[in-house]
């Protein structure tokens, strides 16, 4: 039996779509947060062509990192002259934007809403010139009193905070390296394939009016360390990372295809959600099983496959999450595509810019306007948050749903099912270790200040080691680019400080 499809007051679409970038000539002209969230909405709702706000059900807000308010999303409303039923400050995490365009769809489907918001926005840009310069920005008041969302070192073992991989910057080497080691491939093969990759993030950031640095670059200068592309951690650059220094706003409005006909809203500019799924790791990273995938992420694109097919092949646009190279070049191989794709309809975190969690709301507008232009039909929206940590994939098309949204979304069974057990954590060991990951942290000379590298010990245990910077011989051998240090032995011995270090034979 075929399904018939819902009825047109629980069919979701997103029908409005808002940017704002802010490049203030003067630090103090730069707009708040706040600001930049309430002019995107009001430009989402010009583009839906149809006063919506009044009637907003539904409003989320994306986590700031920028400025600290409190109850930002009441002060929002407030600003919007509206009282929705449902109004919610969201946590951090990069995957959320998508997560909350989900969740307002289901909303709709289930009748709770008839218009739903999804936005966010940061001034990390000029927070950060105005803190370095002792500018007393006329914003909001900073909410001091309001206590900052928990991430980074809050959910790590004190020997990963201690030998400073603890951020994001830091830990994803570690999937960078295991992950290409059991594709087989060589530090300089990984390292061109990151640099193709990413070349094709600047190209479409280039044409991408609201990016922050449109330039194409070739692969090359994305890879090759200089003056103004220091490495970070190894073997990442400056233009392999994200960049949060931006000002920028983004907002989608949706409703139901009853209520944007009743608004006379042209079919041509509805796009539809399809469904989508979420599943997650551990936050403590090392407790994780392994890193040359991650099972979340398997899960949640598998699902995103299966709503159109089975095959990745059948989007037509895709947006895969490009906080550093590792998580897109494992998201394509789930996908089943090739080292030619497009990866992107934004331009990626490194140059259309990374508003901290808030990127896939900008990148979800650009999709819907990829739509929009009736070239594509289908198109993936993935998304991740912390360290590889939290996955969310989304489905929209310009095409009508022919079945009511599933509200069923977790497939984290799925990815439990096919993680094995975690080796125990020591932050003490000795004897012999092999290297499961590795990375080095640079200063901003250039220069290492010590490599981390991830072992198992001769009893099967994890932990973490130093290479100090003095040890040239072992740095040399573990960031050569023609053998991976995946599988490398070495010693372990306890430093004066209590930290393993590490020794290559």
């Amino acid at each position: 039996m075929i399904a018939s499809p819902p009825p047109a007051d629980r069919i979701p679409v997103i029908v409005g779509v808002g940017e704002i970038v802010d490049r203030p000539r003067d630090v103090v002209d730069g707009l708040e947060p706040l600001a930049l969230l309430e002019q995107a909405v009001r430009r989402a709702e010009i583009d839906a062509g149809a006063k919506l706000i009044h009637d907003l059900g539904s409003l989320d807000v994306v986590n700031f990192l920028s400025w600290r308010y409190c109850d930002p999303e009441l002060l929002l409303a407030q600003r919007l002259g509206i009282r929705p039923a449902h109004c919610h400050y969201g946590p951090v995490g990069g995957e959320s934007p998508i997560r909350f365009l989900h969740e307002a769809a289901l909303r709709i489907a289930r009748g709770e809403c008839d218009v739903a918001v999804v936005c966010g926005a940061e001034a990390q840009s000029s927070a950060t010139k105005a803190e370095r310069a002792g500018v007393t920005l006329p914003w909001t008041p900073f909410a001091h009193d309001v206590e900052e969302p928990k991430r980074g070192a809050a959910f790590q073992k004190p020997l990963a905070v201690k030998l400073g991989v603890f951020r994001p910057v830091s830990v994803y080497p570690f999937y960078e390296v295991a992950s290409s080691a059991q594709w087989g491939q060589t530090p300089r093969q990984a390292l061109a394939e990151s640099g193709e990759l990413w070349s094709r993030y600047s190209a479409v950031a280039a044409y991408n009016p609201n990016a922050w640095l449109k330039r194409h670059f070739a692969p090359d200068e994305i890879t090759t360390p200089s003056a103004d592309n220091r490495p970070i951690a190894w073997p990442y650059t400056k233009l392999m990372v994200a960049n949060p220094m931006v000002n920028m706003g983004a907002a989608l409005i949706l409703t139901s295809l009853a209520r944007a006909r009743t608004a006379g809203i042209a079919d041509s500019r509805m796009i539809y959600p399809l469904g989508g799924a979420a599943a997650e790791d551990p936050r403590d990273y090392l407790t994780r099983d392994q890193f040359a995938e991650s099972h979340p992420q398997n899960a949640v694109l598998q699902a995103a496959m299966d709503l159109v097919g089975g095959k990745g092949a059948a989007f037509d646009v895709i947006e895969l999450y490009s906080c550093f190279p590792c998580v897109p070049k494992m998201a394509r191989r789930t996908l089943g595509l090739g080292p030619d794709v497009e990866p992107t309809v934004t331009g990626g975190l490194t140059f259309f810019g990374a508003p901290l969690n808030t990127y896939m709301t900008h990148a979800a507008c650009a999709m819907v306007r990829r739509l929009r232009g009736g070239g594509a039909t289908r198109g993936l929206l993935y998304g991740q948050g912390g360290f590889v940590t939290k996955h969310h994939a989304l489905v929209i098309s310009r095409e009508p749903p022919r079945s009511s949204l599933s509200q069923d979304v977790s497939v984290q069974a799925e990815a439990d099912r096919t993680r094995t057990k975690a080796p125990e954590f020591v932050s003490e060991a000795g004897g012999n270790g092999k290297a499961e990951s590795f990375t080095a942290l640079f200063d901003r000379a250039g220069a290492v200040e010590h490599g981390v590298v991830m072992l198992r010990t001769e009893q099967g245990a994890r932990t973490l080691a130093r290479v100090p910077a003095h040890d040239e011989a072992t740095l040399t051998r573990l960031m050569d680019l023609d053998k991976t240090p995946v599988g490398a032995r070495g010693a372990i011995t306890m430093a004066a400080d209590g930290v393993p270090e590490w020794r290559a034979n």
